[in-house]
Parts: structure tokens; sequence; C-alpha cells
């Protein structure tokens, strides 16, 4: 009996341990533009549930609490961690007065050219290359709205450093007067399908088929990032919680061990 509890209970540190790597990751990415905060989700696992239907065993011993496990599903019930949900949910737009500093002010993301393929960015803190080109901080094109979608360069936008830069509401950026391209935001129909791949940008999860939407009026704001969605203060609550569960169940564990170890030394010599 005690065995069987001490996986349950070590099912359920494992994952608050895994709770506690995703709040320290939302906690340090609190300055991060465009970054949007991590949850964990995990349910309970009844083995007995996950079985097909089988005869009902009849216990050949004397009866026992530990006879009728298999007949209600008491043997193992653990905490199964079903993966990691994302918060879209936008974040405060700081005003940094940077033209080249754009936010998505509503849903949408920005399309990135990448070695990987186009990906998806809410980060707008852009800068522009040697060559006059709009790239991200890591150097990935920022792509224009329509064009040769096989060829992801050729979407590329290129500035004229000399002349005032202005970006309107829609994303039109124009040098001086002259209309050079309108940055390419687009939507997705299923953001569960997204998974974060490094430095904010965004793919799709595999076997998950990509439905990305256009929008052809997007609203964005120039002069301003989008900051990251997270809560400081509701994170750090959330570790305090996390670390008093994490505790609760190492003591668990340490009954479920003492326990086992009287079982073998004590009982076990019992004559």
């Amino acid at each position: 009996m005690s065995v069987k509890g001490i996986y349950t209970a070590l099912s359920g540190a494992m994952a608050q341990s895994l709770q506690m790597d995703t709040i320290a990751n939302n906690i340090a990415n609190v300055n991060t533009p465009g970054f949007k905060r991590d949850a964990q989700v995990f349910n309970e696992y009844l083995s007995a549930n996950e079985k097909e239907q089988t005869g009902m065993p009849v216990p050949r011993i004397p009866a026992s609490i530990e006879s009728f496990y298999d007949m209600q599903g008491g043997d193992k019930s653990f905490v199964d961690a079903k993966g990691t949900f994302t918060d879209h949910s936008q974040g405060t737009l700081k005003h940094t007065g940077n033209p080249l500093d754009i936010a998505i002010d509503g849903d949408g993301f920005f399309e990135i050219a990448t070695p990987d393929g186009v990906k998806l960015t809410r980060a707008g803190n852009f800068t522009m290359d040697g060559n006059g080109k709009l790239v991200t901080k890591e150097g990935h094109f920022v792509l224009a709205s329509g064009g040769d979608g096989a060829n992801p360069d050729a979407r590329s936008i290129t500035l004229n450093g000399s002349e005032p830069l202005t970006v309107n509401d829609q994303g039109d950026i124009f040098n001086g007067t002259q209309l050079v391209a309108r940055i390419s935001v687009v939507n997705v129909a299923d953001k569960d399908g997204l998974e974060k791949i490094g430095n904010s940008l965004y793919g799709f999860k595999k076997g998950h088929s990509p439905e990305i939407i256009a929008r052809p009026n997007p609203s964005v704001k120039a002069g301003f990032v989008e900051g990251s969605n997270v809560n400081v203060v509701q994170e750090m609550t959330d570790m305090i919680k996390t670390q008093r569960i994490f505790e609760s169940t190492q003591k668990a564990i340490s009954a479920y061990d003492s326990m086992n170890d009287k079982l073998v030394n004590i009982v076990g010599k019992t004559s």
C-alpha cells in the first residue's frame, strides 16, 4: 500500500517542480518585449480508467483493502502533466518614441523570415541592418504583406536611413512621403497550435496544420513596444504556493519511505 502511495506523492512533487520552472521562466522574461506567460496544465491520472474493460477478479486471499484495488481503481492515482498553456493576452504598450518600435494593438503577429522558414512574433522592437533592411534584434527580416509567399526574402522591407521614417496605424511604412511597404500582420485560427521556439518567435507544433489568417487592416502603434503580460505579483504568489505544495509532497514521500522501512525491517522480522 505504501509503495503505491509513494509514487503518487512523487508524481505530485515532479508536477510542482515543473510548475516552479515555468514560473521562474515567466519572471525571468518580465521585461522581454512581446513575451507571453506560460502555465502548466495538470490532470489526475487514474490507471484503471485507461484500461480496457475486463472481467472482475475474485480475491483468492483473505479479504483486505489491497485485495480490491484492481476492482475500485484505487491502485494508481497520479498527477499527469498535460502540457504547457500560453496566455496570449495583450501586454501593456510602452511608448519609446523610436519609429522602428512597432506594437500590434489587438490580435495578430508579425511575420519574420528565419533560416527555418517564416515564423511569427509579437515583439516589435525592430532595427535596421547595414543594408537598410528592417530586421529583428537577431537579424531576421521583417516581412511586408502580399508579395511572393514562396520566397519570403522577396518580401523584405528596405528603408532609406537618410529620409524621415513614419508608420501609420495600418502598418504602412513611409520614407518621407513615399510609401515603402505595409508590414505584414497576420492571425492564426488556433493559437493552441503555436509553440515557442526562442527569441520571442512562434512556430507550429508538429502534426498541427497551420492556418494563417491575413489581417488586411491591422492596428499598430509606431513608437511603442508591447511589454510582457507577466504579472510579477501573481507569479510570486504562485511561486510561494507551489513551493509549499512541493514541501508537502516531500513530507509525504518521507512518510511513505519510513513506512516501507518499518515494513521491511520490523514487520518482516516478526515471527
